[in-house]
């Protein structure tokens, strides 16, 4: 039996042995930081935020010989800013804007537009100035100005500080794949062409494998799948279609369908020169996108030139992606109606050609009720209206 005292030096023992171990536990946690546990906690701070980035898109950036003869200035540059006035703000305020730029940049080959296109450096210039982040270089022009125009249009963008898919630099077995963080989430965006109209006959067997992404499926699948590892969500720019369709062929469908079986969450369509339907699918339990077609965004396609009135129309994309708890889900998708606006100067430029004012409007801000209605004559009111809503019932956007 302990006597009481024996009990109380027995308990103030023990106690002073927890209060040394207590203490010896805080002393090591200081001196060492226990930095494991540190960033468990942050990363579990981290998964409760949600996080949200906003992407548009457009289609076709396609400078016809009549776009770049009116965006000439006196001192020999050009000036293409102007097209843009009344959507800059719609891009340079997106999280991350995409444009797809059909054609080629080269000091090697003569301006032109149609069937070689080859523009003024001015227009890369001026793209990084309205807010675009991305350009989609996965088209049937890029070779218009050979591989080396290709790869000077490369390299014109991204020394702006664009970043470029479509086409590789050096060697596409060895160059990863475009994957752009946006407000903390990855967003992975690969593009494919569906052919090069002959302008491939030029390159090696070793020159195409090394540059080009065209739609081979294994191709595709591949780096569909391992951007479903690397990144948060995967967005898909493919080129092909039957032009001036309004309607998908089935080829496109197939395998636009196959792209979202494969990892994509959104799927950007591009080539046909006219706006194609929409489509909203479920994949396990997540909702999916595929416009099959954006149209044309800026060029001289239009009723007067083609005798086709949808080439002037065309859509800006704008989705928004929402990330919580590590899983990252298409949030909203919206679909905005645009159109080319081409007003006559009564002038006859140095190459022979009628010169134009030349505006993508976007057309939500043109409709009743716009805010720059009243800038617009009865006659463009009347066709505003009318593209407006036959490119909403085209486009039939179906997400909420």
């Amino acid at each position: 039996m302990f006597s009481k005292m024996e009990y109380k030096r027995t308990i103030l023992a023990c106690l002073s042995l927890i209060l040394v171990i207590l203490l010896g536990s805080s002393l090591y946690s200081l001196i060492f930081e226990r930095p494991g546990q540190e960033k468990t906690v942050s990363e579990v701070e981290s998964n409760k935020q949600v996080r949200t980035a906003r992407v548009v898109a457009n289609g076709d950036i396609l400078i016809h010989d009549g776009l770049y003869s009116s965006a000439a200035q006196d001192d020999g540059s050009y000036d293409f800013k102007p097209y843009f006035t009344y959507v800059k703000d719609w891009i340079s305020k997106a999280d991350l804007a995409i444009g797809d730029y059909e054609g080629t940049i080269s000091p090697d080959y003569p301006l032109a537009g149609y069937p070689l296109f080859n523009a003024p450096s001015e227009i890369a210039t001026d793209l990084a100035e309205i807010g675009y982040d991305v350009i989609d270089l996965a088209h049937n022009h890029i070779l218009d100005s050979g591989l080396s125009g290709a790869l000077n249009t490369l390299d014109t963008f991204e020394k702006l500080g664009l970043s470029t898919i479509g086409i590789y630099k050096e060697d596409r077995s060895s160059e990863d794949f475009l994957i752009k963080e946006v407000n903390g989430i990855k967003i992975a965006i690969l593009g494919y062409s569906y052919g090069y109209n002959g302008m491939e006959a030029n390159l090696t067997t070793e020159e195409y494998n090394a540059h080009m992404s065209d739609l081979d499926e294994k191709q595709i699948k591949a780096e569909i799948q391992e951007a479903e590892k690397k990144a948060d969500v995967t967005i898909v720019m493919p080129q092909m279609g039957v032009e001036y369709q309004l309607e998908p062929t089935q080829d496109q469908v197939d395998l636009y369908h196959k792209m979202v079986d494969w990892g994509a969450d959104v799927i950007f369509g591009g080539h046909p020169h006219v706006a194609e339907p929409s489509e909203t699918l479920e994949k396990d339990g997540e909702k999916k996108f595929i416009i099959y077609s954006m149209g044309n965004f800026i060029s001289n396609q239009r009723l007067e030139t083609v005798d086709d009135i949808w080439t002037e129309r065309g859509l800006l994309m704008d989705v928004t992606f929402e990330k919580k708890d590590k899983k990252t889900i298409v949030k909203t998708v919206k679909a905005h109606p645009t159109m080319v606006q081409a007003t006559a100067r009564g002038i006859i430029g140095k190459e022979g050609f009628e010169l134009y004012d030349y505006r993508t409007l976007f057309l939500e801000d043109f409709i009743e009720g716009g805010k720059y209605r009243d800038e617009i004559d009865q006659t463009t009111q009347a066709k505003v209206d009318t593209a407006y809503q036959e490119m909403t019932d085209l486009v039939n956007l179906q997400w909420d």
